[in-house]
């Protein structure tokens, strides 16, 4: 017979052991404290739910990471969510259905059907902040300066925030009136940064030559800030609709350096993530050490829609157990007390006494002497010793 080895967990699915919990635990309650102080109200969607509301609207990549299972009850097709942006969507439109500006933030596992990256999990703890109910660039704004402080908070060293805007590759789309199957195939060679095949694409679908030499920008328009610059004179003479996404991004720079100072942004006007729902603002942080986003956000108005409101949206989430090992934070684990193992009722009362004071006591079952135990494998420091008649902490 060959042996079952019962503990062998799914690829990309790990334990997390005692020490790594304690300080995925302590940087959760940090940022969703930090959250809190910024007014966003936590929330906690369900784990699993109906498919025609947990994918509506969602990008194919999305629906691909879903999990599908049958539910027993009703007979419906159910999933195990792969992101909660959706479901704090829903809470918004449907569930709370409040008027006016509403902040959620969230921190809890997703599912994902398989690594969306090298040496990533596949039950990360998505962690995000959701602003629902203002349109205006403020709120892009507060939501990057919101994920430039959490970062910061997380002791992530060394942060590159880098900024688009999938509505300008929107309005140039719009302006030469392209076909569903002529954008696919440009957003495809945009993405990839494919620059001949783009120009050849260019050739085969844009007539006017402005507009033609407008899209050949815009895919080079990646780099430093003078990015920005180069834009504005790109663009000098596009139409309205161009120019006007394009001042909503100067719009969201200039509210940046108001509140973070003098932080270094990037720019890449070509970056199309989340097309298919991202409206306007697009933005994520990176850093040396980590070959993806550490973190990423943009705007995407109307998602409620599904849900029977349709309402201005911007947020930003990422991976707590990737902020984790990217910290340069330590999370020291407090130190206790080793107790012996009696009935007396003095040492029942001593230790009440200390664990209501947030002091951690461990009792040594089976042990009558705490003096014989290694308190280094129980995580404490100290003993509680009886001196006489009283039981005192050494």
């Amino acid at each position: 017979m060959t042996s079952v080895k019962r503990w062998l967990l799914p690829d990309g699915v790990e334990d997390i052991l005692p020490s790594e919990a304690y300080e995925l635990e302590s940087l959760r309650r940090q940022l969703l404290d930090l959250f809190g102080s910024w007014g966003y109200e936590l929330v906690i969607p369900p784990l699993i739910e109906f498919l025609d509301s947990l994918l509506v609207d969602a990008p194919e990549d999305l629906d691909l990471h879903t999990f599908k299972v049958t539910d027993q009850i009703s007979g419906k097709m159910m999933g195990v969510r792969a992101d909660v942006t959706l479901q704090a969507a829903r809470i918004d439109a449907h569930t709370m259905n409040r008027d006016g500006q509403v902040r959620l933030c969230y921190a809890d596992n997703v599912l994902h059907t398989r690594p969306r990256g090298i040496m990533t999990s596949r039950v990360p703890i998505r962690l995000g902040a959701e602003l629902y109910g203002y349109a205006g660039t403020a709120a892009d704004v507060e939501l990057i300066c919101l994920m430039a402080q959490t970062l910061d908070s997380a002791g992530i060293p060394g942060v590159q925030i880098v900024l688009g805007h999938v509505g300008i590759f929107k309005a140039l789309v719009y302006d030469a009136r392209l076909n569903a199957a002529a954008e696919t195939q440009l957003f495809e060679a945009a993405q990839r940064k494919a620059y001949d095949e783009f120009d050849l694409l260019l050739e085969k679908y844009v007539q006017d030559s402005p507009l033609k030499q407008q899209f050949k920008e815009l895919i080079h328009l990646s780099g430093d800030e003078s990015v920005l610059v180069r834009a504005l004179k790109a663009f000098a003479a596009a139409s309205e609709a161009v120019t006007a996404e394009l001042k909503e991004l100067t719009d969201i720079v200039r509210g940046i350096k108001r509140r973070l100072g003098e932080v270094t942004l990037h720019f890449d006007l070509c970056e199309l993530r989340g097309y298919e729902y991202h409206t306007g603002i697009v933005f994520a942080a990176y850093i040396n050490e980590y070959g993806r986003a550490v973190a990423k956000g943009g705007r995407y108005d109307h998602i409620g829609k599904a849900f029977g409101r349709a309402r201005p949206a911007s947020g930003f989430d990422t991976d707590l157990k990737v902020l984790s090992k990217l910290s340069g934070k330590a999370f020291a684990r407090p130190k206790g007390i080793l107790a012996p193992d009696s009935e007396e009722p003095s040492l029942a009362l001593k230790v009440s006494d200390l664990r209501s004071q947030g002091v951690k006591v461990v009792t040594m079952l089976g042990a009558e002497d705490v003096n014989r135990i290694d308190a280094d494998t129980m995580h404490c420091d100290r003993r509680l010793i009886k001196r006489g008649a009283a039981w005192i902490v050494e």
